[in-house]
């Protein structure tokens, strides 16, 4: 008949009961916020705990302190949409060329006679050959430089198209090398975005690429949209170039193939430096903070296969040549090339101090962004905006809260507050279930969980209509409450699959506050099952255990 084992209300109230204090936090946002920023504090930044003793008491260490993400609606922050110029990926992959082009012709002087690099639209490499009747050994030896395309759609196809027009050869790079190129230049780009966003501590930040060459970033609390650019706006971009002089200033005239490069300890000190750099920083395996033999901040870096082949023979043909290390357009240290290093590792020197050298090594190891980015929208979204959309929130969820309740109430009675309590229960697990995940709440998750109000005394609603139409029939209230939530029961499970089936879609196909809707919608379902089956059903078994009733009212 009527019953629910003892081990089985205990499972229901700890769910209830767990699920209802991870949602605690949230009554108490600001107080439990500053405690978490506290202890992140102290763990990752070595805070002073007496200093911050405030915050940690402010909330108890034994409760729990997961809390509800805002997004970006809520909280307030900074959006960007930035295109990648992925053009000056195909530039700097023709300047890197360039090196093993000359190399590899001047083996074949004989034949190809004198080469010289020529001006070229971005994107290409022309060389022009002394002797045109070497043409085809020359178009060979190129050829030979060339790699298989690494992608699934580009089998087969090689990473370079090599041509003559007279006696120019002109070099680039491949259709299939080019799309290649284009989605590894999107992924590096999000990543390091995302790697950089990620060191300032923001919660749940949205990084995601947006068709072919955009990006979209919205990061919640940060200050305004500038403050967003000037952070992942900082490249860090590493290049290693052969020195041929001095300058007197920025404007003084440069022979072509060259620039001019400052100094960043020695104002007025400007360097000559080849402007196809012998290795850059996409060359590089790992960098780590470390000292010189004279005991002065450093960065000692590794280098990959191609890199150290490359290292190598430079620097066993240039040995007493200065070498220029150069980071985001300015000479960070110039040394002689003292013997060669062929072991695919060196060091950076030229740092101020060890914060210096270590700021330097993790901005090595996040990388460079691979190409530009032109920003396309930039938007800041005050906190006061914010607040207000939490309120209208709020006081949508108030009143389609109150209004479900009085619904309720009128029509089902005392099933009617049974409900009402286990649909309460249904929104503290809600957040509860927000909180443990670490889920982002924004307004359109709001409006899902004001829907999923609505949706969950649906099962309520069922389960009421079966147990009256079994009054008419059973041979007590027993039977018929027990069998009201037999016979509804598939009915409750057809309806919120498919639900629930499309909550997942759009979380798969959709983006931002699409999928805000999706979790929210997702998880509101699967708590009003719960609380419709199980803790509806267990608060009745408990009045029916006590009251013994001979006759209900539905």
């Amino acid at each position: 008949m009527l019953n629910i084992p003892t081990w089985n209300r205990v499972l229901i109230w700890g769910v209830v009961v767990l699920g209802l204090a991870f949602a605690m936090p949230n009554l108490f946002y600001d107080r439990v916020e500053r405690r978490n920023d506290a202890v992140t504090a102290i763990e990752e930044a070595g805070g002073d705990p007496a200093d911050l003793a405030g915050d940690l008491g402010g909330w108890p260490s034994y409760l729990p302190s997961s809390l509800v993400n805002l997004g970006l609606d809520l909280r307030g922050g900074a959006h960007l949409l930035a295109e990648v110029q992925v053009e000056e990926v195909y530039e700097a992959r023709m300047d890197s060329l360039w090196p093993e082009v000359r190399n590899t012709l001047r083996d074949l002087r004989a034949e190809v006679g004198g080469i010289r690099r020529q001006d070229a639209p971005a994107g290409e490499l022309h060389v022009l050959i002394g002797n045109s009747e070497g043409m085809a050994t020359a178009l060979a030896a190129v050829r030979e430089l060339a790699q298989p395309v690494v992608s699934l759609t580009g089998v087969g196809a090689s990473t370079l198209e090599v041509e003559a027009r007279g006696d120019v050869i002109v070099i680039r790079l491949s259709e299939a090398e080019r799309a290649a190129t284009d989605n590894r230049t999107m992924i590096q780009s999000v990543e390091i975005v995302r790697r950089r966003v990620d060191e300032v501590g923001t919660r749940e930040p949205t990084i995601q690429r947006q068709g072919q060459r955009r990006i979209l970033i919205q990061v919640p609390g940060i200050g305004s949209a500038e403050e967003l650019k000037r952070l992942i706006g900082t490249t860090a971009r590493l290049t290693f170039h052969p020195v041929t002089g001095r300058a007197t200033s920025a404007d003084a005239e440069a022979p072509a193939r060259e620039m001019i490069v400052p100094d960043r300890d020695n104002e007025g000190l400007f360097y000559r430096v080849e402007s196809s750099p012998v290795l850059t920083g996409e060359m590089l395996t790992d960098a780590q903070p470390s000292f010189d033999q004279n005991g002065r901040p450093a960065v000692a870096f590794n280098l990959n296969t191609t890199g150290s082949r490359i290292f190598c023979d430079y620097t066993q043909n240039n040995i007493g040549a200065p070498f220029a290390v150069v980071l985001d357009g300015e000479v960070i240290t110039a040394p002689e090339i003292i013997s060669a290093i062929c072991q695919g590792s060196g060091q950076i020197t030229g740092s101020r101090n060890v914060a210096e050298s270590t700021e330097l090594a993790v901005l090595l190891r996040a990388g460079a962004l691979p190409a530009g980015l032109t920003f396309l929208e930039e938007r800041t979204i005050g906190p006061e905006l914010g607040a207000d959309s939490i309120a209208a929130g709020e006081i949508a969820a108030v009143v389609a809260g109150i209004a479900v309740l009085v619904y309720m109430g009128l029509s089902y009675g005392l099933f009617g507050l049974f409900a009402n309590a286990a649909l309460i229960i249904n929104v503290g697990l809600i957040f509860g279930l927000l909180s443990l995940i670490g889920a982002t709440l924004t307004l359109p998750g709001i409006a899902g969980i004001v829907l999923t109000i609505g949706m969950a005394v649906d099962a309520n609603v069922l389960i009421f209509e079966r147990i009256r139409e079994e009054l008419k029939t059973a041979k007590g209230p027993a039977r018929a409450i027990e069998l009201g939530y037999e016979k509804a029961r598939s009915a409750i499970y057809d309806a919120n699959i498919t639900t629930f089936i499309t909550a997942v879609i759009l979380f798969t196909m959709g983006s931002g506050p699409v999928r805000g809707f999706a979790i929210t919608l997702g998880l509101g379902i699967i708590t009003s099952v719960f609380t419709a089956l199980y803790v509806t059903r267990l608060i009745l078994v408990i009045w029916f255990e006590r009251r013994r009733p001979k006759k209900i009212e539905v």
